[in-house]
């Protein structure tokens, strides 16, 4: 489970805006969370990933060193990665929650997912992605495609669970020795209905 203290990638999402697309009503219905970061630095920066199921536990964490041409680069390669593995260690059908400290990938992220829904529903949001991304963007794209349903959260960079991951990728370099999990989040027992105080325990007389 998550760390006492310390708020799930759930928690963290519940709490922040998805720009252009509605806010999930019951979230967990969201099966996993991804958040990610991207740093630059001349001297060289950093991606960083931590993916959660909805019970906080976590399937994994990535801190790599990275050499892009700027701070936007950056991001867009660390929710590739991030997506990669994700895909790698997920069902076909899974929902996904995605936290960004990026506002133009987050926004661009949900433009991408209303376009391609079939519903018909039309964006006004212009989806505009560096040039120097390469075809970063495309494989985020494919990506967002092959999961059920996904949905952005920008967040603050100091919320950001991969932030200290992607700024500082030498001295967590650690984290990538971890095992490789495949958690499927458990059944939540909130899909039960179970009746309010006030009548769970009345007898047949009241």
């Amino acid at each position: 489970m998550a760390a006492y203290g310390r708020p799930s990638l759930r928690d963290l999402f519940d709490d922040a805006p998805t720009p252009h697309i509605a806010h999930p009503p019951k979230t967990h219905h969201m099966d996993f969370y991804l958040a990610t970061d991207g740093s630059f630095r001349e001297s060289g920066g950093g991606l960083g990933a931590v993916i959660e199921t909805r019970d906080g536990e976590r399937v994994a964490r990535l801190s790599r060193p990275n050499e892009s041409p700027d701070n936007n680069v950056a991001e867009y390669r660390a929710l590739h990665l991030g997506l990669d593995i994700l895909a790698a260690r997920s069902p076909e059908n899974a929902r996904v929650g995605v936290l960004l400290d990026h506002d133009q990938l987050a926004a661009n992220v949900n433009a991408s997912v209303l376009d391609s829904c079939e519903s018909g529903v039309e964006t006004p949001h212009t989806i505009s992605v560096p040039r120097s991304t390469g075809l970063h963007w495309r494989g985020i794209r494919t990506r967002l495609r092959g999961f059920a349903s996904v949905r952005a959260a920008r967040i603050a960079s100091d919320r950001n669970p991969a932030h200290p991951l992607a700024n500082a990728p030498g001295q967590y370099a650690h984290v990538n020795d971890e095992p490789d999990r495949c958690v499927l989040p458990e059944v939540p027992s909130s899909e039960t209905q179970i009746p309010p105080p006030s009548r769970s325990n009345r007898g047949a007389s009241d």
